[in-house]
């Protein structure tokens, strides 16, 4: 526990502007990001005597060893820049509103030439329109599916539009209807585009008048006695109608607002928001947050509002059940067309109410997962401390894996669980090359040197937020091996003189756990909590080394057929690959179509062309046969893995 006089900034230093502070660990990681109008009246308040601080203030201030700040001009733009640096240093101590889960979207690129409809968890393109979330991926792809009946949107990837516009083929939905088939020209950039644009109007809420063309047509055709046509027209209407029953009325149809309902307690917030377009309800989702500052409601508002709608543009409307603070700020950020209110009568307030109990019982189920989470995973730490004889429970665990097919391809993996959960922002690859490749002790003996180095010796240019996520120190780190393995990371230990940092193996058969020069294993409990932390910390190692060692095998064997060809490096071959996707669409191509891509000329076009063309059946069968035995091996189970 630090002492806050020991780095308080003399105050004639501080300077009276607007602006935001970072308080760092001992380590530079930043814990704790805040703004003020006046930086100097802010940061006094934090170096009081500690028995008037507020306990979760005054446990920011002791585990903190200094303090710096930004000055910016005016109060928003502190607000937009504290946002920003909650957002880069995912400081520990401060309010972060994560979605209680990833929610798909209904994105249409209206950036390409031929824009494409697709479900995304992703974040989306500013060209891109886009409609969620929702709370369900099937909702989602029934509602394109009878959508599409009427408005043929594409809806392919584009290594899949790419193929079916070399071969001339339209694809399964362009066969049955689903698809107007642009790829193939059946339909030009500019009709499949208003396609598009209709798609996007009727999900956007303006149903009427597409409901209203299609009546008239379908009446059209039955009075000239094409009954074919009007029943095809009758079957378009129900898919829309029945898309449109999905989501219920509840307010006046030209309504476009979110609605966002916040409850908590002295240590928990939860929030949930109703997006409602049109008049209906297209989408909901949810936030749950941990309280580990003095923030009020207000705060914790502000924050959701500039947590929403940081990506995404608000609609006409947002209503909140209570207004954050620094009002006109957040008003000025969201925009001038954005009326942000508390609804005081009516319908609105009636729905809000609704929203509100959403989230109170969002909080409650939160608890409720909460507290049985947090006692497993503190007793999985407190045993797994305990079994390794540590100080105290490692709070950050790093585990490694390394993975092969029969000696090639080597890679390696490196998962992050901090407080027994994982911390995916900070997980890792290697690629593991030349002698550090010829067996599982020596790649396990590179990885965790490379991976100590860089803790111990950043490269000067590194950037600031890749050193906080690569070399801030574990407490343990876990590789997936036994005796042999741990013994070669040990090797990387004493090579670099690292002293401070617990290091075990798990072996896979007896689920054994190893120590560096210990003759015999730890064995732990079957029904013990730290086992299964230790288990989970493991296959998600191999899973995750697995998933990369899969594509860097992939890429390997599509590239080997280029192999040998002079002139045409790693770049080029990768750059041949993205555009063409296949070898064999590559030897099909013409010389103008291959200088079309970037670093390849005319002359090394037509080196290329003939290398491909005059071996191609035995690179070919090469490629065919390498793919042939990577299928059995993933069949069988017979990848090769540390």
């Amino acid at each position: 526990m630090a002492d806050p006089s020991t780095y308080r900034p003399r105050t004639g230093d501080i300077p009276t502007s607007p602006g935001v502070y970072r308080f760092r660990d001992e380590h530079e990681r930043v814990i704790y990001v805040g703004k003020a109008k006046n930086l100097r009246q802010r940061l006094t308040n934090y170096f009081q005597d500690l028995t008037v601080l507020h306990p979760r203030t005054r446990r920011m201030v002791t585990s903190a060893a200094r303090v710096e700040w930004t000055v910016v001009t005016t109060e928003v733009e502190a607000l937009t820049l504290e946002y920003s640096w909650i957002k880069e240093y995912d400081p520990r101590f401060n309010v972060k509103f994560r979605d209680d889960k990833s929610y798909p979207y209904l994105a249409v690129t209206m950036g390409e030439k031929f824009p494409r409809v697709h479900v995304t968890r992703r974040p989306r393109s500013r060209t891109d329109r886009s409609f969620g979330p929702y709370t369900q991926v099937w909702a989602i792809r029934e509602t394109v599916d009878l959508m599409l009946r009427v408005f043929p949107v594409r809806t392919c990837s584009a290594g899949v539009f790419r193929r079916a516009e070399r071969s001339g083929r339209a694809c399964l939905l362009g066969f049955i209807g689903k698809c107007s088939a642009p790829c193939t020209g059946q339909i030009s950039a500019e009709d499949h585009r208003q396609l598009a644009e209709q798609f996007c109007d009727f999900m956007a809420g303006n149903t009427g008048a597409h409901l209203r063309r299609i009546d008239d047509e379908m009446r059209q055709a039955a009075a000239r006695m094409d009954y074919e046509t009007a029943a095809s027209l009758r079957d378009d209407l129900r898919a829309l109608e029945s898309v449109m029953a999905k989501n219920s009325v509840v307010l006046p149809d030209a309504t476009d607002a979110d609605l966002i309902g916040l409850v908590h307690d002295e240590l928990e917030a939860s929030v949930q928001v109703f997006h409602v377009r049109g008049g209906r309800i297209r989408g909901q989702r949810g936030w749950t947050a941990e309280i580990l500052d003095a923030s009020t409601e207000q705060d914790l508002m502000q924050r959701a509002l500039l947590t929403l709608y940081s990506e995404d543009p608000p609609p006409r409307e947002v209503l909140v059940s209570t207004l954050p603070d620094e009002l006109d700020d957040v008003r000025e950020i969201l925009g001038p067309r954005t009326q942000l209110r508390v609804p005081l009568r009516g319908e609105k307030k009636e729905l809000l109410a609704t929203v509100s109990a959403n989230a109170q019982e969002a909080l409650r189920m939160h608890r409720l997962r909460r507290t049985g989470d947090l006692t497993a995973r503190s007793k999985a730490l407190e045993d797994l401390a305990e079994a390794l004889e540590l100080d105290e429970p490692p709070l950050r665990i790093e585990c490694f894996d390394v993975s092969h097919t029969q000696g090639t391809n080597v890679v390696a993996s490196m998962v992050v669980f901090e407080d027994g959960l994982p911390k995916k922002s900070e997980y890792r690859h290697f690629s593991v090359r030349g002698e550090a490749a010829r067996d599982d002790t020596a790649s396990m003996y590179d990885v965790i040197r490379r991976r100590l180095v860089r803790h111990l010796e950043p490269e000067p240019d590194t950037k600031d937020e890749d050193r906080r996520r690569f070399a801030y120190p574990p407490s343990l780190i876990l590789v997936d091996g036994g005796p042999a393995q741990v013994a070669a990371a040990q090797r990387a230990f004493d090579d670099l003189g690292v002293h401070d940092i617990a290091l075990a193996g798990i072996a896979k058969r007896l689920e054994e756990i190893w120590l560096p020069g210990e003759e015999y294993p730890v064995i732990l409990p079957r029904t013990s909590e730290a086992l299964f932390l230790v288990q989970r910390l493991r296959d998600e190692a191999h899973r995750f080394a697995i998933r990369y060692h899969r594509s860097s095998r992939g890429r390997a064997m599509q590239s080997s057929a280029l192999d040998g060809i002079p002139g045409l490096g790693p770049a080029r071959r990768r750059a041949l690959l993205d555009e063409f996707v296949t070898v064999a669409a590559i030897r099909e191509a013409s010389e103008e179509e291959l200088t079309r891509v970037q670093g390849i000329g005319p002359a090394l076009a037509a080196q290329i062309s003939s290398a491909l063309r005059s071996g191609g059946t035995t690179a070919e069968t090469d490629c065919r046969t390498s793919e042939v035995e990577a299928a059995v091996d993933m069949a069988t189970g017979e990848i090769l893995d540390g």
